[in-house]
């Protein structure tokens, strides 16, 4: 029996982007749900006419997008027994998302994370804030839980039933380390899959302004460091 596979994207002033991102995503996917986290521009009427699912997240955060999601989600009759996160900037490829699936469906892996190695990733793609934040966050995890993380990338994809185990909370930045430190707590299994990454549609959230950067490396090291002493 084929896999029941959601995709949601949270998607922040994507207007530009969005129906890329969509009209990419492979056809074994059941539904594509962006959430519009508060966007001022048309993001949410674009990704409609590409054929998304949209809901509307008034609270900015990464997290609370993703959460608002997720409660659509368990809201219907027939649940998934895959969720794919994506982000919907076009950075990353998304017919990649069959390669990402692919260890949940041949080998009952629970999580996968789409690695943003270097030598698939376009020049200029990360910024140096984001490179640096992932090598310190996965040698700390590598440190203290001896994890076999390289990145904290945005695409991934979790079986459901496991997804809901992890109770997830984080309304912002936190969302990926958390996820991939309550794995690490439960002993479910991971693994990451190398992905191409290319330069974003638009400027970063996160890693185009200090602030964005800075609020976001505190809130990952404040995951890992509560986790590694708990």
């Amino acid at each position: 029996m084929p896999h029941i596979i959601n995709v949601i994207i949270p998607a922040f002033n994507e207007e530009d982007s969005i129906a890329h991102v969509i009209k990419e995503i492979p056809d074994n996917v059941s539904e594509v749900i962006v959430v519009s986290n508060n966007s001022t521009d048309n993001t949410a009427s674009v990704a409609k006419g590409a054929g998304a699912t949209v809901l509307k997240e008034a609270q900015k955060g990464y997290g609370y997008a993703c959460l608002k999601g997720l409660e659509y989600v368990a809201s219907k009759s027939k649940k998934p027994d895959i969720i794919v996160f994506l982000d919907g900037d076009y950075s990353d490829y998304p017919a990649e998302l069959t390669q990402i699936i692919a260890p949940i469906i041949e080998r009952d892996i629970d999580l996968v994370i789409g690695s943003r190695v270097k030598r698939l990733r376009e020049p200029g793609a990360m910024t140096f804030p984001q490179i640096f934040g992932n090598w310190l966050a996965t040698s700390l995890m590598k440190l203290f839980f001896n994890a076999k993380f390289t990145d904290l990338g945005p695409f991934r994809a979790m079986k459901y039933d496991k997804l809901l185990a992890l109770e997830m909370v984080d309304k912002t930045y936190g969302w990926t380390v958390e996820m991939q430190l309550k794995v690490l707590k439960k002993r479910y299994s991971y693994t990451e899959v190398p992905v191409h990454y290319k330069k974003r549609i638009g400027v970063s959230k996160v890693s185009g302004t200090i602030k964005g950067a800075i609020f976001a490396g505190v809130k990952i090291l404040s995951w890992i460091f509560k986790y590694s002493f708990t």
